[in-house]
């Protein structure tokens, strides 16, 4: 039971660290395309682009966080084992 949970956390890791990669690939191509149109607003989109990819980075610590507490600390393992 405890491999399977070690898994399960493990893709729930790389499933968090999946859907960063992606987020981040559409923001810098919004970024970009946004960029081209209007040049004179690149300063004003590059302030806001980084504070979405630090929002963007925060959910997947997150995320980590709490698979790291499942995998070490976990409160449910007593109900698990019986």
């Amino acid at each position: 039971m405890e491999a399977a949970l070690s898994m399960l956390l493990g893709n729930t890791a790389g499933a968090g660290a999946l859907g960063t990669a992606i987020g981040f690939g559409l923001l810098g191509g919004r970024f970009l395309e946004g960029a081209a149109r209007q040049p004179e607003m690149i300063p004003t989109l590059q302030v806001k682009m980084f504070i979405v990819a630090g929002l963007l980075d925060a959910v997947t610590m997150i995320g980590v966080g709490i698979a790291l507490f499942m995998l070490f600390a976990n409160p449910f393992i007593a109900v698990v084992k019986g």
